[in-house]
């Protein structure tokens, strides 16, 4: 645990000087049945003399939220109220509503195609879809141009996630608004609002009592007075924390759409609840009220064909630092139900068929369910990837399997 204390310490800013350092971090390991280690170390915003960096700390889970709300979605399939094959557009209209972007002609404007296939919740969760993120596509944002779009995913509009499909669902893998429209869909199938849907299936049961959608809520912000953590942004050129990010727009008191993905704000504590409550369900232990184990199972199954794993591969072999610093340029990785899968171990690191995924503010975490641990990792830092996280993660991990399991 020492190793693992002095870690983070070295990663983390003293003094002013921030270069090549973080304002703050927090790791959390566990096994199914408790807290293998808790540590933290730094502060929560620029100043030397700002409050500590904890397990308490308050910040924006980012793509975090997915292993969270997904949880949540998998518990009503488990019940019955969703079926992962059943066919999304009766249900979100708009689904139906998506065309195929082809291409443009020479005068610029989009060749569209109409979609005849299904989209699937099961389509939604994997990224097998094919609806992109507008503001991080060039082809979108030509796109929207093209037919005069002004809307766009920062809305908490469904309309700012309606955007062109890049291939027939199921035909390829494309990361990015397939679980907005998953969020719509358990909206209008259980006609109640995400954040009530999720506070039932996993908030409320694993007491995650400083997890929510809503960050601007009076009551909310008085809560986590005193420990927020704003979102740092690091100079490529100097590598030092040059200022801190304004937060996201206001998140509207009855927004149309709230963010499956990407909504949550949350503390570390609260995160590897989830974590522990998955490990808890994959040993047949009921996951602290949570899950079956073989909902779990279907969770962390390979969900790819052959062709949509070879894009994912592509995909982030181009992008290796951004979706999977931990892994080797080879490794080979297939997507479950609420992340990355790697489909052979990765030396002195995790097991084979763990599961992990980060956000844009940096954050990491995994569930090795052969070893029988889970971990997370909170920081604040844009833009992703940071190569300060980067280095410090992959050291945290390998401390974990080469001195925490041998003594722990």
């Amino acid at each position: 645990m020492e190793k693992l204390d002095a870690i983070l310490a070295k990663y983390v800013a003293t003094d002013e000087d921030t270069t090549d350092k973080l304002l703050g971090a927090v790791f959390i390991v566990c096994d199914s049945q408790k807290i293998l280690y808790q540590g933290s170390a730094g502060r929560t915003d620029l100043s030397p003399s700002s409050p500590p960096f904890t397990i308490d700390t308050w910040t924006w889970a980012a793509s975090m939220s997915k292993v969270v709300t997904i949880t949540g979605v998998m518990s009503l399939v488990e019940q019955g109220i969703l079926n992962l094959d059943a066919d999304m557009r009766p249900v979100v209209p708009e689904l139906g509503k998506l065309p195929i972007l082809r291409g443009f002609d020479d005068d610029g404007q989009p060749i569209l195609e109409e979609n005849k296939d299904p989209i699937t919740l099961r389509h939604l969760l994997t990224h097998g879809a094919g609806i992109g993120t507008d503001l991080a596509d060039p082809d979108l944002q030509r796109w929207s141009r093209a037919v005069g779009r002004t809307a766009t995913c920062t809305d908490y509009t469904l309309e700012g996630w309606s955007v062109p499909l890049r291939f027939p669902p199921g035909q390829g893998w494309y990361y990015g608004g397939g679980t907005e429209f998953a969020g719509a869909a358990v909206e209008r199938i259980t006609g109640r609002r995400l954040d009530q849907v999720m506070a039932d299936a996993v908030l409320g049961p694993l007491d995650m009592a400083d997890t929510t959608f809503f960050r601007d809520a009076p009551e909310i912000r008085s809560r986590v007075a005193g420990r927020t953590a704003p979102c740092a942004l690091r100079d490529p050129q100097t590598r030092a924390l040059s200022s801190v990010l304004p937060e996201l727009a206001p998140v509207p008191s009855d927004p149309e759409i709230l963010s499956l993905g990407s909504g949550l704000y949350t503390t570390a504590a609260d995160h590897i609840k989830v974590l522990r409550g998955l490990l808890r369900s994959s040993g047949g232990l009921g996951g602290g009220g949570l899950l079956k184990k073989e909902t779990v199972d279907e969770m962390f199954r390979p969900q790819l064909s052959e062709a949509q794993r070879a894009v994912l591969q592509s995909v982030t072999g181009a992008f290796h630092d951004a979706m999977v610093p931990e892994f080797e340029a080879d490794m080979p990785l297939d997507h479950g139900m609420a992340g990355v899968i790697n489909l052979r171990d990765a030396p002195g690191k995790r097991r084979r068929g763990s599961m992990m995924w980060q956000g844009m503010a940096n954050g990491h975490w995994w569930v090795d369910r052969e070893t029988g641990i889970a971990a997370t990792l909170f920081v604040s830092v844009m833009p992703l990837p940071d190569p300060v996280v980067v280095r410090l993660y992959d050291e945290l991990e390998r401390a974990v399997y080469g001195d925490l399991l041998r003594t722990g």
